[in-house]
């Protein structure tokens, strides 16, 4: 039996993901801003399920939700960190509060559980923290700009955390999904006041979107089990056939541009 804490768990993946641990047998500690969402999973699965009421942009929030799953279950093995929402708008379109929000909930709200689950984890000398990332937290699309830069800077953090956690017998992987059907762009996600000047670049986006095969959020809890159940889980994965598609042409142009321009990088060595 395995102890998981999942933010998030009100819709999504952190539904999906709360009851297929808990139709395992597993016991979970499932967060969300109002708890009446996950009331039915507590009907359903009684002492298995612990709701926690959790904003995560509240650093001292985390803290107490995690010493919370942890005393109620005595240890805690993994830490699915899935709460966040995606933010449209062109860079110029921006406020400085929608910006602030985007990182204070995606990256700073991951942070502070994280950092939370530690030294539970070290001092146990296991567990596994699983961050929910995207295929945008490894490549970029317009108007998607500060939910990316939120998503690679967790993609930082982790990979750095992996380092450092490894020789205490904790596991860091990032999970990256491509696109799901699920509400993440609906309403969960939030938008900024338009400027019609980047209407043609929406359009296009959009276009592309509607061609674009959404994966089934179901499907994704038998792989998610399949990554918490491995010996050596990995560092990174993608959800979905779409990412990989992506990835491999834009990393390949990164190289390529890299190796173009070498000349210039090595007579700026000096």
């Amino acid at each position: 039996m395995k102890h998981w804490l999942i933010t998030g768990a009100s819709r999504g993946f952190g539904k999906i993901w709360a009851e297929a641990a808990l139709k395992r047998g597993d016991k979970v500690a499932a967060t969300a801003r109002n708890t009446d969402d996950i009331a039915d999973l507590v009907s359903t699965y009684g002492d298995a399920v612990l709701p926690i009421q959790l904003d995560v942009t509240d650093r001292q929030a985390n803290i107490d939700a995690v010493q919370q799953a942890h005393q109620a279950f005595g240890q805690l093995d993994i830490l699915v960190s899935n709460a966040g929402y995606g933010h449209f708008g062109a860079i110029e379109e921006i406020t400085e509060a929608e910006a602030r929000q985007q990182l204070d909930t995606n990256l700073f709200g991951s942070l502070w559980l994280i950092q939370a689950a530690l030294p539970i984890m070290r001092e146990q000398g296991s567990g596994h923290i699983i961050q929910v990332s995207s295929v945008g937290g490894v490549a970029a699309f317009a108007s998607l700009g500060m939910y990316h830069a939120s998503k690679w800077g967790i993609e930082a953090i982790c990979e750095s955390l992996s380092q450092e956690v490894a020789d205490f017998g904790i596991h860091v992987t990032l999970i990256e999904p491509g696109g799901f059907d699920t509400d993440w762009r609906g309403d969960s996600a939030k938008r900024s006041q338009p400027i019609a000047a980047y209407d043609p670049i929406r359009e296009k986006r959009a276009q592309m979107m509607k061609n674009t095969t959404q994966g089934n959020p179901e499907a994704t809890a038998a792989a998610l089990m399949k990554v918490v159940d491995a010996e050596k889980p990995p560092l990174r994965i993608f959800f979905g056939s779409m990412p990989l598609k992506i990835v491999e042409p834009t990393y390949q142009k990164r190289l390529d541009t890299w190796r173009e321009w070498n000349a210039v990088s090595e007579e700026a060595q000096g």
